[in-house]
């Protein structure tokens, strides 16, 4: 266990400043997180360094389709979230339902130090709930030319994000719903953050965005039109946009959506945005990168991955500057 950070003394225990909750810690509370308690006078994290997932996965994965493309990546996750989401693809980690093992940053950066893998990516349940372990881990990652990278639902205030930026490469941010009052009800959430906190990502680094589509929820064109508006608007239309397949999980037992409502989804972000993908799904051409401009097929995906971007990041048959990083 470590001491946690953006904590603040109060008459009837500890006031958390991590993230918006601002949870209020008697003695042996636990936040929302589930992972930072009051113990014995302080707060403490009960998830620094300890790891409940590893994988050796492609960056695409993540996903992140203009970051490094075709390259390999560390994937290393703990416990706690601090949202509880009863539709959570991650719950059995995010819920602490699987084993832990200890490991120090120097653990998980000799097993990063491969010459297929660019770095480490913090990600299965909430990253940002390992924040004292992240601070520790980041700058050393980084210390030794890999690359670090967030897949996040972006939930934190503002003064401890910007103790991580400086150490940060590429994040993938959960943007789940665009109405306020979806973020409420089934998060616990607020939009506003998470909106400001993507563009200080952007600021700070490489972007992508995901958006998982759940039936009745956040499916309609009106609310996606509204959300790549946005990001169109306040990212930049060069911004990679996901649109993840939903499935039954944990508590929800809606059907997925259908392959045609996702493909309209895909064909309604495309006015707006250059790059947009399909997740979850099995046809391949809606995860292939196109030139924006005359939608020659840059990067073909499947069984690997295909790049034809000239020196320069152009596209071949028409010149046009794409946006990746490689």
């Amino acid at each position: 266990m470590q001491v946690c950070e953006f904590i603040q003394k109060e008459d009837q225990g500890f006031r958390c400043e991590l993230c918006p909750h601002k949870c209020l810690l008697e003695t042996g509370a636990t936040g929302i997180c589930g992972v930072r308690q009051n113990i014995g006078g302080e707060v403490v994290s009960l998830n620094y360094g300890k790891i409940t997932a590893l994988a050796m996965d492609p960056i695409e994965k993540k996903p992140l389709y203009h970051y490094y493309p075709g390259t390999r990546i560390l994937s290393v996750g703990s416990t706690g979230c601090n949202f509880h989401c009863d539709f959570c693809q991650n719950w059995t980690v995010a819920r602490g339902k699987v084993p832990s093992v200890d490991v120090t940053p120097w653990d998980l950066i000799s097993k990063a130090q491969r010459k297929d893998n660019i770095g480490i990516a913090f990600t299965y349940a909430e990253p940002l709930m390992w924040y004292e372990f992240l601070r520790e881990t980041m700058p050393k990652v980084q210390e030794k030319g890999l690359k670090t990278v967030l897949v996040t639902n972006g939930y934190i205030n503002s003064k401890p994000l910007q103790k991580i930026l400086p150490n940060l490469n590429a994040v993938n941010l959960d943007i789940k719903f665009f109405a306020r009052g979806s973020y409420r009800r089934y998060c616990g959430g607020d939009l506003k953050q998470i909106l400001n906190n993507a563009l200080e990502f952007k600021k700070n680094g490489h972007l992508e965005i995901t958006t998982l589509i759940i039936p009745d929820i956040n499916d309609s064109p009106e609310e996606i039109d509204r959300l790549v508006s946005w990001i169109k608007e306040n990212l930049g239309s060069d911004t990679p946009f996901h649109l993840s397949r939903y499935y039954p999980a944990y508590r929800f037992n809606t059907p997925p959506p259908s392959i045609e409502t996702l493909i309209d989804l895909y064909y309604l972000a495309r006015e707006s945005l250059d790059y947009v993908y399909l997740g979850n799904i099995r046809e391949a051409e809606f995860q292939h990168t196109y030139c924006p401009r005359c939608n020659h097929l840059l990067i073909k995906r499947g069984f690997g991955v295909q790049i034809r971007i000239e020196e320069g990041n152009t596209c071949p048959e028409c010149g046009q500057l794409i946006h990746i990083i490689k």
